[in-house]
Order: structure tokens, then sequence, then C-alpha cells
């Protein structure tokens, strides 16, 4: 009597009232605490005889929570799955099933039985995905600013900021959480965690928990210890796969992915990480967004300190575990913890990146923003790893390759965490959220914050034998010195500085200075030299040298990663006084490309795009590639070739678009050839019916 024909999903309706209809899927995508409605035909009996199950992972139980069943009710159950009648005719029947704000989330199936039926077995119905609930105030996740919601759960375009302190740049990213495959890919991946390997029921039923996925899925979105999505590699050379910054989106990322049989994608670096993860927790419903830090410090050792080396002729040696990266990019998710208490509620620092294991493999957070700028890093989960990446110390240290001497040239407090940024909400534009994250640089506040954390770290009163002694720590430069830039920095143009020394004190100093300059990836880590020069001078009392350094095109050209950065560096051997360290990272900007979309944008019919280039250089450019992805605008991603481009030589590239929905759409585009590496542009198109 059970056999149940022809059930009715509302896919429509649901999906417009769970905020799921940018899903593409003939499945019922709905979230949890919230009612749907179903309706099938043909029941013998009356309804209040019919009795539903849903459950979930490999072994259903109504222990773990992965099971429920429920009869027919006249209300709404609060903290447990429910069924109320909404109609009933004599061809069919109306069901609004709720869940509760605390159920696992996942695909579930759903089967109805009779209790008249007596022992004959449940019939199936079908399946549906639930999904976490950011507009439910029942939920882990809830977020009382709907624009919020719109922008960190629905929003598949984003902005990430890149660059360096001095000179900030963004680029366009396609999360496009709700395209095509994503959501299983998603699911799958849950599924290929360590955890669900070694205990499928039990990980399961911790499903409903944002803490725990948001961590298992910082360690899975990384291939180290579990065979995750993405292979990082900082080498500078990106052979055998595709270079971190030639991707666009994650689509391309989780397809290749799950196309490989589950093999790790090649290549991956900070901001891949952290975006294929805004993809995936945007997907399930968890509010997230990217997060750039401007100077973040890997403190791998645990002492909120970052130590530097450099040999007498000025090359930053690549002999630390400590690093200070140009930026750094990690995730911020939504969701309260209850295992802290309600002061450590909101944003949660996730981070996918594998820099330190944590527990033993790859995977980082999550740990509250608040126990972050409140210092409290004896928390769960990783706080003294964050606190050190936007508060760490720095230490310069001179180190001599032959006796293995190392003598401190400064140290900087102020150096490490800046310029923290994330892309507003709604808008294209940068937010600093630094004062998130710490009380202002310098402040007593902060230093106290400091000390704070130091102390629950067990570092203030063990004896450090790698730290300065205080006579090192207080000896007083007599020269100081920076690097001005002088024209432009564009890759193509020569480089021009200007080290600028100056004498603070009152008697005559003789100063020999040792100039280099590497190639690095955004990591600072060094990968070609480029250039070195060595001058003598004397300055007189309180005088002030300016010294022009070129480094031509010609020199920098071969050696130059596809990050466009250069470190320069002038190690001052100060006679009869401590040296001097000037540095500076320079990330030379790419030239221009420009999107113009002349027409109107109408959805289903030919709109035309043209793509304009124009080379800088005096020689040919070969090997030229434009591609092309947008969510709405065209499917999957397309590949256009170019001819070679002669000296100075303006490039137009056309192509067509058949936009299939309306709204505002982003187009993105990355041009790359010989010379000139992942040149990225987007634009917005508003495609109208």
């Amino acid at each position: 009597a059970a056999t149940r024909s022809s059930i009715n999903w509302h896919l429509k309706e649901n999906a417009r009232d769970h905020h799921t209809s940018k899903f593409s899927s003939k499945e019922l995508i709905v979230r949890r605490g919230q009612a749907f409605i179903i309706s099938f035909n043909g029941t013998e009996q009356p309804e209040q005889n019919l009795i539903f199950i849903a459950e979930t992972g490999p072994k259903p139980s109504k222990l773990s929570k992965t099971q429920a069943t429920f009869g027919i009710s006249s209300t709404v159950s609060k903290d447990s799955w429910s069924a109320v009648l909404q109609s009933t005719s004599s061809s069919s029947v109306s069901i609004s099933i709720s869940s509760p704000p605390d159920a696992v989330i996942g695909r579930y199936k759903l089967s109805v039985q009779s209790t008249l039926s007596g022992t004959s077995s449940p019939a199936s119905l079908g399946t549906f995905v639930l999904l976490f609930n950011p507009w439910s105030s029942g939920d882990d996740v809830f977020m009382h600013n709907k624009a919020e919601c719109e922008e960190y759960v629905l929003e598949e375009f984003g902005i990430i900021f890149a660059g360096n302190k001095n000179r900030i740049s963004s680029f366009g990213w396609n999360f496009g959480q709700f395209q095509g495959d994503i959501l299983n890919i998603c699911l799958s991946m849950l599924d290929r965690s360590l955890n669900y390997r070694q205990d499928p029921a039990t990980d399961v039923s911790h499903r409903n928990d944002p803490k725990y996925l948001g961590r298992v899925l910082s360690a899975m979105v990384n291939a180290n210890d579990d065979q995750g999505v993405l292979l990082g590699n900082w080498s500078g050379n990106y052979e055998g796969g595709k270079s971190p910054s030639s991707w666009t989106g994650s689509g391309e990322i989780l397809q290749n992915w799950k196309k490989s049989g589950f093999k790790p994608v090649r290549y991956g670096q900070c901001w891949v990480f952290a975006a294929v993860l805004t993809t995936v927790l945007r997907c399930l419903g968890i509010p997230t967004r990217t997060i750039t830090n401007f100077s973040s410090a890997h403190d791998a050792d645990g002492n909120l300190r970052v130590d530097e080396f450099y040999d007498a002729s000025g090359n930053h040696l690549d002999r630390a575990a400590d690093s200070i990266w140009n930026f750094h990019v990690w995730n911020e998710s939504w969701f309260s913890r209850s295992d802290l208490g309600p002061s450590y509620g909101g944003w949660q620092v996730l981070d996918a990146t594998p820099q330190e294991e944590s527990g033993g493999i790859y995977q980082c957070g999550p740990a509250s923003r608040n126990a972050i700028k409140e210092g409290d890093v004896d928390l769960d989960y990783d706080c003294p790893f964050v606190f050190a990446e936007v508060n760490a110390d720095c230490m310069y240290w001179n180190y001599d390759l032959t006796t293995g001497k190392k003598t401190l040239i400064f140290s900087k407090s102020t150096t490490i965490g800046q310029f923290i940024s994330t892309k507003a909400v709604g808008r294209d534009d940068r937010v600093d959220i630094t004062n998130d994250y710490k009380y202002e640089e310098g402040s007593k506040k902060e230093r106290d914050i400091f000390k704070k954390a130091r102390k629950k770290l067990g570092l203030e009163d063990k004896f450090d034998p790698t730290a300065p002694t205080p006579q090192e720590t207080d000896q007083k430069p007599d020269i100081s010195g920076k690097f001005k830039v002088d024209g432009l920095l564009e890759v193509g143009k020569d480089l021009n500085l200007i080290l600028i020394l100056a004498n603070l004190q009152s008697d005559a100093k003789a100063v020999n200075v040792n100039m280099t300059a590497w190639s690095t990836v955004y990591t600072r880590r060094p990968i070609h030299e480029i250039w070195k020069d060595s001058i003598s001078v004397t300055l007189s009392p309180k005088e002030e040298k300016q010294f022009p350094i070129k480094i031509p095109y010609t020199e920098y050209q071969q050696q130059l990663t596809t990050d466009n950065t250069i470190q320069v560096t002038a190690l001052c051997h100060v006679e009869g006084g401590i040296q001097v360290l000037v540095q500076r990272d320079i990330t030379l900007d790419n030239p221009a490309i420009d999107i113009k979309v002349p027409g109107e944008a109408k959805v289903n019919e030919e709109v035309d795009v043209e793509v304009i280039f124009t080379n800088p250089i005096e020689t040919e450019v070969t090997n030229c590639v434009l591609q092309v992805e947008g969510n709405d605008l065209l499917r999957g991603i397309l590949e256009i070739g170019v001819p070679p481009l002669k000296a100075r030589e303006k490039s137009s590239m056309k192509f067509k678009l058949i936009p299939f929905e309306t709204g505002p759409k982003h187009l993105l585009v990355n041009f790359s050839c010989d010379k000139f590496a992942d040149i990225k542009a987007f634009k917005m198109v508003n495609v109208i019916d």
C-alpha cells in the first residue's frame, strides 16, 4: 500500500524559498531548519498513517542523528524532523517537511511507509541535498545581514588582492559554486577525507558542525596527506602542470580533480587554495570570504619571531624555515563557537595552504578572529600560527657562510600584518580589516596583547639561545637608508631606483655598500640573481646622498618569475658601526589588457566581445593564448590562440558569446605569451531580457 508514484519535489518553489535557485540541478536542494514542500499521488489510507524516513551516510542511525523517522504532526517541531499535512485531494497529498537547524548536511534518501501496512518495507521517494542555512536564526552559520548572505554565500564572483604593501593589486576570480557538478564534487570531497576513511559513520555524524567541516576541508583542498585537490608549488618552475597564476576560477580545478580520478591538480599557491576553499564552503552554505594579509609571517618554530638571513654581499639566504611573504591569502568563515563561548563567534580563520602541520596533518583553523585580536592563542584551533602571521616580530641577521656565525642587523615589531584586505559587500572595492585582527600598531594595547600571547605560549620565562642579546638589540645604527622608486614599475621597462643613504651622526662615516637584486616568488623566496654591484662612499656629517640604480629589462627579463617580483638589497658595512640593511620588494605591473563589449547583452542572443592588448616591448612576443571564462555567459573555458605580435603591435581578439541567464555577470580573461605571464582583467556584463 505504500507504493508512491510520481512524486513532485516542487523544485522551483522550494529553491526560491531556500535560496538555492542558482544550482542547476534536477535534484531538490534545500537548507536545514526550514520547511520544504513535496507532494505525491495516490494514498489509499488516511494520511495520518504515513511515516517518513530521512537518512544520510553509509550507516544511518538515530543515535548519530543520521537517520530520522517521523510521522505526520499538526505543528513543526523545533529540534527534530517533522512533517505537516499541507493539503490533500482525492488524487494527491501535499506535505511540508522540516529539518532541525543542527541537522547533518549532505545527500539524504527519503522514504515513506504506512503504519497500516504492517511490516512491508518503506517505498523510496528519492534523494535530496540538505545544506547549511545562514538565513535561519537557529543555525550555527546564521548571519543577520541579508546583503552579507548574498555576498558570502550566493556571489560567484570574487576579487583577490595581491602585490605587496607598497603597491596593492587585485584580480577577479570565478568561484562558480553553483555551476554544473560542483556540489557533487564538494560532497565527494567530504567522503575522501582522512576522517571519513578512518570512520565513515562518525565523520558523517559530525557534518552538522561548521567548525568540523571547515577544518576537514582546509585539509582536503591541499594534496598533502590525503590526495586532496591541489598540489602546492613555490619553486618558480611549474612544468608538468598549470602555473598557479594562470587559473581564473575554481571550477576548472575541481572538475580536473574529479576527471583525473581525484589526483591532485598541479599547481596551487595560497590564493588558489583559498579561492577553492571559498567555493566549497559557499557551495555548502557556510558564509566565506578570502582575506589577503600583506607582509605575512610564516613562523615555523612557534616563537612569534621570524628570522631572515643575509650574507655579507647582501644576498637573502634561503636557509631559514621562517619567512615573510609579500602577501598571503586565507579564508574567513562565519559561524558560532559553542566550544569557546559567544564572544569568540563570528569570523573564523581557515587556511588551506599547506604551511605547517596541525594535529599531524596540513590543516589550519578554525581560529576565532576575536581570539587572535585579544591574544587568546591557547584556544582551538591553530591560533598561535595565525597570530604570528599578523603579529610576529622580525629579526634580520647577517650570516657568515664560512664560520656559521650570525650577527643581528636589526629587529622590527611593526613590519608584519599590514593592509589586511577583503572585497567589499556588493561592490568591487577593497575593505581594510587590519583593525579586526589587532589593535593599532605601536599602541600600548597592541604590545600588551603581544606580551600576553608570548606568556600563554610559555615564551616569557624560557631562555631562547637563538634570540638576540640586549646589547645587540640596543645598538643604534649610524646611517639610515632606503630605496626609492624612480619611474614606472612595469614589466618590459628598465627598473630605476634611487638608493638614499643618510648619515645620522655629526662625524663623517665611510660606508661599503653591497647591492644585489634577485627575482623571487611572492613568498620572497629568492629564485635567480639578476644584478649585483658595490660602491664605497664617505658621508659627511648629517649628509644625505642619492645613488641612482638602473636594472635594464634585458637583464631581468629571463629571470623573472610569473609573480613579477624582484627583491633589491643593499647591505651597508659602516666603518666602526653596525651593519645597515636596506631592502625593498618590488612587484612589476603587467601591461594592461582591455575588454570591450560594445553592444547590449541580451539573453540567448549573440554578443560581440573584443579584447585588446598592445605589445609594449621592442621585440616580438610569441605563444600568445587568451583564456576566457564567465558563469552564465559561456560554458567551460574558451581558449583562443593568438598569432605572434611584433614590437609595439596592437592585437584585437574578437569572439562571440551567447549569455543564457539575465542579471549582472562577470567575464574574466587571462592573456599569456612568452614574455608576459597571466595578464588578467574582468568586466561586468549586464545581461537583459
